[in-house]
Order: structure tokens, then C-alpha cells, then sequence
């Protein structure tokens, strides 16, 4: 045997010798796996609010997103709740948000009947009298909803005696709105002008009744 052959013998002893004395400090591996890795402790999770609810206890958090508890609109729509079962303030203001595209809608486009079945006759009478005084002059309206920017709860009111609900809501929504005489002049407004329009309606309810539905019974600006 040639001392080349010696040599090659001797260097994989001495190989061998190293994977073993690895694999017992290391261990062996099968396919891939993860590191072992040292779990850390999660950071306790924030409440959401700084008060609990406790039944026939404290604040109701459905009253605290929109007003204060403690002041009179918060007090009005606690009774609310404690009248009607199924009203909570959250539904009532996504409702009047949908409610107030709707109706604005309705009013661009001289949509009668479903302003009659929304408004109260008190409000009805001066929005009808607006349109048929449009439609008269031979007007026509091309309208369109561009979102609303702002929906905001200014005051609620509820009577004890008559079950009667009013709650105010502020808008601020976007429209485009163009009015054409006759001859397609625009006599009114820009096409393609989104303009910004404010509005605070007030709505009505009386919360026994198996109506659901609330009409609006004021606005202003």
C-alpha cells in the first residue's frame, strides 16, 4: 500500500471522527425545520374602554360613542334603549346617514313619494311646493351623491309622557347638481362641480310603536 493511499485513509479517519463528535453536540435534522425560537410574552391588551358595562350598572358604551352620559341628550337616549329593546344609537346612526342620501336624492330628483313617506307633512308641504314650482318652469335636475363627509349626533330628546323620540343629526355631504330650463340652460349650478352641502335635520319617533321607521321632522343649516 502506497503512502498516498496511508495518507487518504488517515484523512478520512479523521473526518469521520469530526462528523461524529458534531452530530452528537448538534443533533441531527430531518427535512427543514424551523429554529427553536424563545417565545415572548405578548404586551397585555388595551381595553377598549375605560369603563365596564354591568347590567342595571354603569355607562352604556352604545350612549358613550355619541354623547356624554351624563348630559341630557345621554340620559334622553338611555331612555331610548330602555323603552325600545331593539333601538340601539349606532343602528339609528348608520340608518340617518343611508336616510339622508336617500332623502336628498329624492328632493334632486322630484322623487315624490318617497319624500312623503320619510318626511313628516310639516316638512313634505315646503319640499313638494319647491319641486312643482321646478317642475312648472319646465326645470330638470341631473344630480349626483358624492359621499358623506360628516355624521354627527347634536342632541336627543325624549318624552317621558308621550313615548316620543326626537334626535338631531349633522351632515355634511358632497353632491354634484345641475338645473336646466327647457331649453337645456344651465340655470343652476356645474357639471361635474362637486359641491358641499350641510344640513341639520331633526328625526322623530314614537318608541312605542311598532313602527320602526323615523321621519324627519325639522331641518335647517
Amino acid at each position: 500500500m502506497g503512502s498516498q493511499m496511508i495518507q487518504i485513509i488517515i484523512l478520512a479517519g479523521i473526518a469521520l471522527f469530526l462528523i461524529l463528535r458534531l452530530r452528537n453536540v448538534l443533533g441531527t435534522r430531518e427535512g427543514f425545520e424551523k429554529p427553536q425560537e424563545t417565545p415572548v410574552p405578548l404586551p397585555p391588551r388595551a381595553r377598549d374602554r375605560a369603563f365596564d358595562v354591568i347590567e342595571g350598572g354603569s355607562t352604556d358604551p352604545d350612549v358613550a360613542d355619541f354623547a356624554d352620559p351624563e348630559s341630557a341628550t345621554g340620559a334622553a337616549l338611555a331612555a331610548m334603549k330602555r323603552i325600545d329593546h331593539d333601538f340601539t344609537v349606532a343602528d339609528f346612526t348608520h340608518g340617518a346617514r343611508a336616510a339622508y342620501e336617500m332623502i336628498l336624492m329624492a328632493y334632486e330628483n322630484g322623487d315624490l313619494d318617497t319624500l312623503r313617506q320619510y318626511l313628516s307633512p310639516e316638512v313634505y308641504e315646503p319640499f313638494a311646493k319647491a319641486i312643482e314650482e321646478r317642475r312648472a318652469k319646465g326645470y330638470t335636475v341631473e344630480a349626483s351623491f358624492g359621499g358623506v363627509r360628516e355624521v354627527k349626533l347634536v342632541e336627543a330628546r325624549f318624552d317621558a309622557a308621550t313615548s316620543e323620540a326626537d334626535i338631531t343629526m349633522r351632515f355634511v355631504g358632497e353632491l354634484t347638481s345641475v338645473v336646466r330650463d327647457p331649453e337645456g340652460r344651465i340655470v343652476e349650478g356645474a357639471p361635474n362641480e362637486l359641491k358641499q352641502q350641510k344640513d341639520v335635520w331633526t328625526f322623530t319617533r314614537t318608541m312605542t310603536s311598532d313602527n320602526p321607521n323615523w321621519l324627519l321632522t325639522g331641518t335647517g343649516g
